[in-house]
């Protein structure tokens, strides 16, 4: 590998590296209780020591969860403060709902190192000194430019609507993704106009004062964060391949002289974290636009079959 091409591909590598660490931080608090509709799973079977030997029946009602609880010969358990803390229990599960969008810190990390390392870049000569080497590389042996990075900025986002337009369903209804990706893009685009503004650093081809951070960078990175957040309990290498279209289009940024590194270090991690905190805000800002969580209504009931008694309950989403 000659001298012109190293640089940009550990640039590339390092991306691509860093997605087991960001992977490994989001599987912590996996909830997998998911149907096409809403995201719970309706057939499951009960594991918890209260109806343990019933099995809760599948059903087309787009928008129930039913938990069946065998009333006999469990006296007093009710009483038990810990009885609603047992594993795969429907009071749990409702609580392991409420952490879906739990915020953990160890989920910053990588997005703080890269806005980090780039703002720093801003003043840092060493840093100064590698993006212009960089820079000199790859434009070493260009004899054209790619439009590349126009487009592939925006497939990561585009295929998440695309996949559950072929029946791959994600994590989230319509409603509740679009209303994530418009909360995330919200957020990522005043951050970078601002960040735009404020710095006035130059471009490396001299075309105009707004180089930092990488607008393009930040979209594909943000969509990155929206498709792998949406589809890693389904597979993670869909999350994987939008990681990698994201880092091509950094890459190509710097090889149509548009940006420095640290330009897209730095979009790379407001891209991300812009996403991660759509995904911890929108419990709150379903609450506010729509009246209510989706845990608001709850019935309970008694019942009788052959299986035997017990008591049925009923959430609606």
């Amino acid at each position: 590998m000659n001298r012109t091409t190293i640089y940009p591909t550990i640039l590339l590598l390092v991306m691509i590296i860093m997605l087991p660490a960001q992977i490994y931080g989001q599987q912590n608090g996996k909830v997998d209780f998911r149907n096409d509709k809403t995201g719970w799973n309706t057939g499951t079977k009960s594991e918890n020591k209260v109806g343990g030997n019933l099995k809760v029946p599948t059903t087309s009602m787009p928008n129930v969860g039913l938990q069946y609880i065998d009333s006999l010969g469990n006296k007093g358990l009710a009483s038990d403060k810990n009885f609603f803390r047992q594993d795969k229990f429907l009071g749990n599960e409702i609580n392991r709902y409420s952490g879906r969008y739990q915020l953990r810190y160890g989920q910053l990390i990588i997005p703080t190192l890269l806005i980090g390392t780039g703002l720093i870049g801003i003043e840092s000569d060493w840093l100064k000194y590698q993006n212009r080497e960089i820079r000199d590389e790859l434009q070493e042996d260009i004899d054209r430019k790619a439009t590349f990075d126009d487009f592939s900025q925006y497939v990561p986002m585009a295929a998440v609507y695309g996949l559950n337009l072929a029946g791959i369903k994600g994590k989230n209804n319509f409603r509740d993704r679009t209303m994530i990706l418009a909360t995330s893009y919200l957020v990522m685009g005043v951050t970078v106009e601002s960040l735009k503004n404020i710095t006035r650093v130059e471009r490396p081809d001299g075309s105009s004062r707004n180089s930092f951070p990488s607008g393009h960078t930040a979209t594909a990175f943000m969509g990155a964060e929206f498709l792998w957040q949406e589809y890693k309990d389904v597979s993670p290498w869909i999350g994987v391949a939008g990681y990698s279209v994201a880092a091509g289009t950094g890459f190509f940024r710097m090889y149509n002289n548009r940006h420095w590194l640290t330009d897209v270090m730095a979009g790379a991690g407001i891209g991300i974290l812009s996403t991660k905190m759509a995904y911890w805000a929108y419990p709150y800002i379903q609450k506010k636009l729509f009246g209510r969580t989706r845990l608001k209504n709850v019935a309970a009931m008694p019942f009788y079959s052959n299986e035997g008694k017990g008591l049925s309950c009923m959430i609606t989403f």
